[in-house]
């Protein structure tokens, strides 16, 4: 982790906390009001949406802009739109309002997260990107699934959903704010200066390497991929867990979903350095599509088999936890594709992100509108998980063998720097 951006490090995960304090329990919540399965789902889609097209902006108009104003715009866009979702939306039980703020919502988180992640990739030499995007994801997951997941099972009884919702304004606020103040003295890069022409054609980069080179098309692809358990089941498996047939209560269920989170700052450190070691690709292969074939399965399966047995979903919640991290590497895995375009690589994986975050919401909406159960969704996951570890075989390896030897002195000068 660069120590300068250490602050910039805790404020993700108190922001990204309250940006997921919805997720266990939203669609539940959603429905509970008098909404279908389907429109609930339709409700998670179209924010997915917006939140993929932010994906891909934030990392072009951040190495435009610089990473700090694009960070203090998400924080400033994501508490407008939660006030106008809560107050017009789901107080109002208004489905069009709701769906509209949502969705906007959805452009705010990404251009705050992946904003740091360009200041992340602007201050760190190449030989320890893995390691640093490796603690954004752990700081990620720190506060969108771990604290996230437990804070609401312990305020919804408290205070109700509604309040909860209110109250995540104030880690939002917090996080935005701690890391607007302290990252403002680091100087990043910007091109604010360049021509407006020269502006669009860096974004534009973004779409072009796609086209460009097949190994970058292809780990978009797996990219989108990789995330489809983690965001495909929050819309469906708090009503699988807590159904008569599996016999869990709400706040259970929450306590496994965030048990599944909590291993993950740990596993996401260390699947980097082992991948560094093993391989990046081989270990997203195995451990990642092929694991993550299996663990989807009996993270639906196992429950119906052991009903009401917490111990049992814990125990395939944490092997799911397990092999989802494993896809660590895929952000070293962009800019070492395109080493002379970085910036546009990484626009491209967040691009993968942001579609990711849309998939697996929208596979599930489709299956459900045409009349599909739980059950058919999470196999189709399966299968999608399968078809990324075969896709894996194409790509060219981007990996470094080793650090250079000439450079050592200068990587123990920095880091003693730091």
């Amino acid at each position: 982790m660069p120590i300068k951006l250490f602050w910039g490090y805790i404020a993700i995960a108190i922001f990204m906390t309250g940006d997921g304090v919805e997720l266990a329990f939203l669609s539940k919540y959603i429905i509970d009001i008098g909404f279908t399965v389907s429109q609930s789902a339709m409700i998670f889609t179209v924010y997915a949406v917006t939140a993929a097209i932010a994906s891909w902006l934030s990392g072009g108009i951040s190495e435009i802009y610089g990473p700090r104003k694009i960070m203090a715009l998400g924080v400033v866009w994501w508490v407008v739109f939660h006030i106008l979702f809560i107050h017009f939306g789901l107080a109002a039980k208004n489905y069009p309002l709701i769906l509209l703020f949502y969705a906007l919502r959805g452009f705010a988180y990404p251009l705050f997260f992946y904003a740091f992640y360009v200041l992340v990739v602007q201050r760190t030499p190449s030989h320890r990107l893995a390691s640093a995007t490796g603690w954004i994801w752990s700081m990620f997951t720190i506060g969108y699934g771990i604290i996230a997941s437990f804070l609401p099972s312990v305020t919804i009884p408290l205070i109700g959903f509604i309040a909860t919702l209110w109250m995540s304004l104030g880690w939002v606020i917090i996080g935005g704010a701690l890391a607007i103040f302290t990252l403002k003295d680091l100087g990043a890069e910007n091109k604010a200066a360049i021509p407006m022409a020269d502006k669009l054609l860096e974004i534009s980069r973004g779409i072009t390497l796609i086209f460009e080179d097949r190994s970058i098309f292809l780990a978009l692809v797996i990219r989108i991929l990789c995330n489809l358990a983690l965001f495909g089941f929050p819309i469906f498996m708090p009503l699988h867990y807590t159904s008569q047939a599996v016999g869990f209560t709400p706040e259970q269920w929450m306590r496994i979903w965030g048990i599944f989170f909590l291993v993950q700052p740990v596993t996401n450190v260390l699947w980097g350095i082992i991948g560094d070691r093993i391989g990046w690709l081989f270990q997203m292969r195995w451990v990642g599509f092929f694991g993550c074939t299996v663990t989807t399965l009996l993270f639906y399966f196992m429950p119906l088999w052991f009903p009401g047995n917490i111990g049992i979903a814990i125990f395939f919640a944490l092997l799911l936890a397990f092999t989802i991290t494993s896809f660590v590497p895929m952000g070293a895995i962009f800019p070492m594709l395109a080493p002379n375009h970085k910036g546009a690589a990484i626009s491209v994986q967040n691009l993968g992100g942001g579609i990711g975050n849309f998939i697996g919401p929208a596979i599930a909406t489709v299956l459900f509108s045409a009349s599909f159960d739980f059950k058919t969704v999470v196999i189709c996951y399966s299968a999608l998980y399968f078809l990324g570890g075969v896709l894996t075989w194409f790509i060219r390896n981007p990996q470094p063998e080793s650090v250079p030897a000439g450079t050592k002195q200068h990587i123990v000068s920095h880091s003693m720097e730091e």
